[in-house]
């Protein structure tokens, strides 16, 4: 499964987290992947990203930090331009030999993209050529928030022209103050042929304890 966004800082990470606390709670070696990220600190001398450290820890199948997250670069600035900094070039054929690797030992891998579905990921390739080359499943967080209706709609029109496999959407309250906010999912519900699979309330920090509650996987 491929969790995209409408942005950075939507909750991609906090729902695939989620979902693969449920999916272990269903007893399945259920693994995170997150292929790139940009923005990221030392821990022991070596360049970690938290949203790739909080889907291990929510992963009941460990894996080693260089399998979750291949490419990880210091940088919070788009990942083609992270890597150039550093000297490096983000090549998808890597991510995929990775990707197998983890899914020949695991049930379930959740793959979690980085910023939204057509963030450059080199000179040539995009997000939509990852998931594409993985052959994924796509679910698409929408950060609701002002705005959020035209990304969403955007997103998957994209995603769909890019014959990717849409499965469904699920609704992120990241502006808790935003008025009107049931409409306004109600308003995306309603123009996209996808369902909506989960609701998540806001929460701060979002990802301070493991959540108990089970997120819909009746679609997977």
């Amino acid at each position: 499964m491929f969790i995209t966004g409408t942005d950075t800082g939507v909750g991609k990470t906090v729902y695939a987290c989620r979902l693969l606390e449920t999916l272990g709670r269903k007893g399945l070696r259920a693994v995170g992947m997150k292929p790139v990220a940009s923005g990221a600190g030392l821990l022991d001398g070596n360049c970690r990203n938290a949203d790739a450290l909080a889907m291990m820890k929510a992963a009941p199948h460990p894996v080693p930090y260089e399998r979750c997250n291949p490419y990880c670069f210091e940088s919070a600035i788009a990942p083609h331009l992270a890597a150039q900094l550093e000297g490096a070039v983000i090549e998808l054929s890597v991510i995929r030999h990775v990707y197998k690797q983890l899914a020949a030992e695991a049930d379930f891998v959740v793959v979690e993209g980085v910023g939204g579905w057509q963030v450059p990921l080199n000179e040539r390739e995009t997000v939509a050529d990852l998931v594409r080359l993985l052959d994924l499943p796509v679910i698409l967080v929408v950060g609701i928030r002002l705005g959020c209706i035209s990304h969403a709609l955007l997103s998957a029109d994209s995603i769909n022209r890019h014959q990717g496999q849409l499965l469904g959407w699920v609704a992120n309250v990241i502006d808790r103050q935003m008025p009107c906010r049931a409409q306004t999912i109600a308003a995306i519900e309603s123009r996209l042929s996808v369902p909506l699979l989960d609701v998540i309330e806001f929460t701060n920090p979002p990802l301070s304890e493991k959540s108990q509650q089970d997120v819909n996987i009746s679609i997977l």
